[in-house]
């Protein structure tokens, strides 16, 4: 799920559910008079259990600050006081026996075990522990004995390990709630639950593993169910149709089962249900029976669902529903709207993640009707204002047009996102003030930031990042929308400034993305943010050394810290931050020793700066990293050993252009997911360790510019996913020789063995199964890499080192140039027909050029200079139309050199030093038995080859357009596409 999807998510959570925390709340026990006490039992208890936990008041912090919830709570619980009287505590009038406890979001850390005096409190019939932390307890048997509780809550609270068995005692229960992604269930157990538990109203059991369980199970629960919640459960399997005929059943949520198959009965039959969730399963959903069977529905949610039949069908008929969710199922079209808009209730509507096209209709905002009056062509509609519309989420959709001022005027309109469409023009001004989230990202509007949005003063969360806005733009303008918790603002045409802003103008400021956004300077006013979660500052003109009070910001909250691409300066220091997880401070001039981020940090990029020394031993802390770039400094010493050991976690460890000598790490457990292993432009020796043969994941290892003394590993061949193998300019040696296993190199399409010493024949074999250069499968623009890192490599390209800042994932070529190879040149080569270049050159081989070679249509340069070839230039080589590189220069061919097609352009240095040969470009003109061979094609075909266009990719990558190399030295002369490619 993506980041805005989530936010919208979480929105839809915060308008559905509601989290009372009693303890904040007044007394909740029944009214006494005051000559009566609770008993002393239940008294000492309850002072006890107290006793044996910490409160923690910002606990759930994150997500308080995300939704609308909130909580001041605190247990005032003090010995000289009636329990009854405390907060969170019901007693029975009569006894004065404690029969109700909630503690719900009460902030409790600390362990129950099963000897708390909390199972002493024998006549409990209501208990909520939902919402604390109790650091991974397990759900005590002890639960078992609660054998009046009607109600039980231990929902979100850090228990884990197996539901026991002994919950199914509690036959007087009619609502429980064990919710906890920690916590598994077996079919045994939940049998006993659905058998015992006859009166059970609502089962909710969320998060629970439950994968193991036989779905039948659930055919014996409880005729009297209301609600039964099963999301995110791991459910596997065909859930049993009878469900659904349960006669009391109101709410069932079944989402995010991803392996959870089934279909509606296909009898007729009336549901009582008014909430069903069935997003992220496989359920077959069937819009006839829902349009037939469903009528009381008011909650539906329907995210990447499986269909059946025209979904239009079915809301003629359920003019009641009120919350929609219908996004992620590459429903395509225009959205129709009169449909939508039909639905009177309707205040919840999500059509995210389709391929929705068209505009915004028109309304009338004085009718108070829907008209059947609808142009599809033209996508007017005559009809009211939504007026009740508190959501609309229409993000990652193919929308164009301007955004129609209609919205801007909803009344109860609280969250807006359009996000990632096409739309255009001005954003619009808001008139309504109940807007909380704006989310506009990733479009392509422009103009100024419009004045109402500042007016906006509910607002929490303000997404423009991403499109054409400009203009100067003085921060201070929000300082009314004191509710901010999230502002992006970046990568637009804007120029912040921020010189009068109040320190405490956002005081529950969580993220903040300033990216791109001409700053030059720290934003101050954020030092007394410590709430921070997420702080982006990348791709300005910052040019200072980072201030301590940066370094002191958020420290028990920063988790998200992008500083790249600006120009800062002077040495970082300690880092304090406690909860780190990502840490971005590559592409600056940063100095020093290395700076170490927490154990916490997953993400660490400080790539492209001038830190020197050796590694701190304390980087062996970082045992979480999942990317490690170290890159194009100037760092020394030896590569700790123990970052092999990272390899349960670490996908990416990138050395590349440092000073680092010594061996390469030497032990890679096994089940690592290293994927990308890079430490090029090194000074390291020794010979490649054989636990590299763990690293199954590995797709990219590029150990090119090193001393690494060692024979051809061809015990890297059975990796299954490797790509990329570049040993380049190192002491590698001797013969390749054959493939050890059936299937080698498979997936390689990159292979760059040059500047070493490999002798001997060139290795037929291996090219024989080179699957990736035979018939690549890639098509489009694809790149290695993954989130948050590209896989970037140096190759040699025409005769030019190019630093490929993204691979594509169908380049594909060989490097075998500067070895001894000796031996002929196999036509076996010529089945390489995804090969885009082949460089022979400086070796020793002998015999002819393949006329084969022919058949490599995507073939771009082809060098195979300095070598001791003999015979012609095979006419054949005319029908290369992508060739734009060639060279057989200082060999020992004869004869006349083939014109047309690219054989027209080449220069006489693709053919100096053979003596033999004649004809242009060359001054030596043929005899007439010698007279070059005609092209086999016609002259009109020159600028139409079949292979891959390097002129494109040079020229024109912004825009996604792939163009080339062959006129791109122009362009990569100038610098244009710097972020892509570069000279080396």
């Amino acid at each position: 799920m993506g980041w805005l999807s989530w936010l919208c998510l979480l929105f839809l959570l915060s308008t559905t559910c509601q989290l009372n925390c009693t303890c904040s709340s007044s007394n909740s026990s029944s009214s006494l008079s005051s000559g009566h006490l609770c008993h002393p039992d239940d008294n000492s208890a309850l002072l006890q259990f107290k006793k044996s936990f910490s409160i923690d008041t910002s606990l759930e912090r994150e997500l308080l600050n995300v939704t609308t919830f909130r909580s001041n709570s605190k247990i005032s619980w003090q010995k000289s006081k009636d329990c009854c009287a405390w907060s969170g505590v019901t007693c029975e009038k009569r006894t004065r026996h404690v029969i109700g406890l909630n503690l719900g979001f009460c902030g409790l850390q600390g362990n129950i075990h099963s000897n708390s005096s909390l199972f002493s409190l024998g006549h409990l019939k209501r208990l909520d522990l939902s919402y604390n932390d109790f650091r991974g307890s397990p759900i005590s048997s002890k639960f078992g004995g609660f054998v009046s509780i009607t109600h039980l809550d231990l929902s979100y609270s850090n228990f884990s390990g197996p539901i026991p068995s002994e919950i199914s005692h509690l036959s007087n229960l009619v609502s429980l709630n064990l919710s906890d992604a920690a916590l598994t269930l077996d079919t045994l157990s939940l049998n006993r639950i659905v058998q015992n538990l006859t009166n059970l109203r609502e089962l909710d059991l969320a998060l629970v593993d439950m994968s193991s369980v036989l779905l039948d199970c659930f055919k014996n629960l409880s005729s009297s169910l209301t609600t039964l919640r099963l999301n995110y459960c791991h459910l596997q399997g065909n859930f049993p149709e009878s469900i659904f005929h349960r006669p009391n059943l109101r709410v069932l949520n079944l989402g995010f089962n991803k392996n959870l198959t089934g279909y509606f009965p296909k009898s007729n039959w009336s549901s009582a249900l008014e909430v069903l969730h069935l997003s992220n399963t496989r359920i077959s959903v069937d819009w006839h029976h829902l349009t037939r069977n469903f009528k009381s529905l008011r909650y539906l949610y329907l995210r990447n669902c499986s269909f059946v039949g025209s979904y239009l069908a079915f809301l003629g008929n359920h003019t009641k529903i009120m919350q929609l969710d219908l996004s992620s199922n590459s429903f395509g079209g225009q959205i129709p709207w009169s449909f939508f808009l039909n639905l009177e209730s309707l205040i919840y509507l999500d059509l995210s993640n389709n391929n929705y096209v068209g505009y915004f209709p028109e309304v009338d905002s004085n009718s108070t009707s829907i008209s059947s009056l609808y142009d599809f062509s033209k996508q007017q509609l005559v009809g009211p204002i939504p007026r009740h519309l508190t959501q609309l989420c229409l993000y990652g959709n193919q929308l164009n047009g301007t955004i129609p001022s209609w919205l801007g005027s909803l009344p109860s309109l609280e969250w807006l996102d359009l996000g990632s469409n096409q739309l255009s023009g001005n954003i619009i001004e808001f008139q309504s003030r109940s807007l909380r989230s704006v989310l506009l990202n990733d479009n392509k509007l422009h103009g100024p930031i419009p004045k109402s949005i500042y007016e906006l003063v509910n607002l929490r969360w303000l997404f423009l990042s991403s499109n054409n806005l400009g203009g100067n733009l003085e921060i201070e303008n929000f300082s009314k929308l004191r509710s901010l918790i999230g502002l992006n603002l970046s990568f637009n045409h804007l120029s912040l400034s921020f010189n009068h802003l109040n320190n405490n103008t956002w005081p529950q400021l969580w993220l903040l993305d300033l990216s791109s956004c001409n700053i030059r300077e720290f934003p101050y006013f954020l030092r007394t943010s410590q709430n921070l979660n997420r702080l982006y500052l990348s791709h300005n003109r910052i040019q200072a050394d980072i201030p301590k009070w940066l370094l002191d910001l958020g420290k028990d909250s920063l988790m998200y810290l992008d500083l790249s691409h600006n120009f800062l300066t002077g040495t970082v220091g300690q880092l304090q931050w406690k909860k780190l997880q990502y840490l971005d401070l590559h592409n600056n001039s940063l100095q020093g020793e290395l700076p170490i981020p927490p154990p916490s940090t997953y993400y660490f990029f400080i790539s492209n700066n001038q830190f020197t020394g050796e590694m701190p031993p304390t980087i062996c802390s970082l045992s979480m990293l999942r990317i490690l770039d170290l890159s194009n400094n100037r760092l020394s010493g030896k590569i700790h050993q123990c970052i092999g050991n990272f390899s349960q976690s670490l996908s990416v460890l990138d050395l590349r252009n440092n000073k680092f000598h010594g061996v390469t790490p030497r032990t890679f457990s096994k089940g690592n997911v290293l994927r990308n292993l890079n430490l090029n432009g090194n000074q390291l020796e020794g010979s490649l360790p054989p636990s590299l043969l763990t690293c199954t994941e590995l797709e990219v290892l590029d150990l090119g510019n090193n001393k690494i003394q060692d024979t051809f590993p061809n015990w890297l061949e059975s990796l299954p996913k490797l790509q990329v193998l570049i040993l380049r300019s190192n002491k590698f040696h001797g013969d390749i020789g054959n493939p050890k296993t059936k299937f080698p190199f498979q997936r390689l399409h990159i292979m760059d063995l040059s500047y070493n010493r490999f002798s001997g024949l060139l290795p037929t074999k291996y090219f024989e199964h080179l699957t990736a250069m035979i018939n690549s499968q890639e098509h489009g623009l694809k790149y290695m890499g993954e989130g948050y890192y590209q896989d970037t490599v140096v190759v040699t390209i025409k005769g030019i080192k190019f630093e490929m800042e993204k691979i594509l994932t169908f380049f594909t070529t060989i490097d075998f140039s500067n070895n001894t190879f000796r031996g002929e040149i196999s036509s076996v080569i010529s089945k390489l027909k995804s090969l885009k270049g082949l460089n022979f050159s400086h070796n020793e081989l002998t015999g002819t050029i393949p006329p084969s070679f022919g058949e490599m249509s995507n073939l771009e340069w082809l060098d195979l200079s300095s070598n001791k070839l003999v015979g012609d230039i095979p006419e054949q080589l005319a029908n290369l139309t992508s060739l734009s590189k060639f060279n057989v220069s200082k060999n020992k061919l004869v004869g006349p050199i083939p014109h047309g097609k690219q054989f027209d352009t080449f220069e006489n240095d693709s053919y100096s030093g053979n003596t033999g040969l004649c004809g242009l470009p060359l001054s030596k003109t043929c005899s007439a038995h010698q007279s070059p061979p005609p092209s086999f094609q016609q002259e009109d075909d020159l600028e139409h080859g079949n292979g891959f266009d390097w002129k494109v990719v040079l020229m024109g990558y912004a825009s996604g357009v792939v163009i080339g190399i062959s006129v791109g030295y122009l362009v990569l002369f100038n610098g244009k596409p710097n972020w892509l490619v570069k000279v080396v």
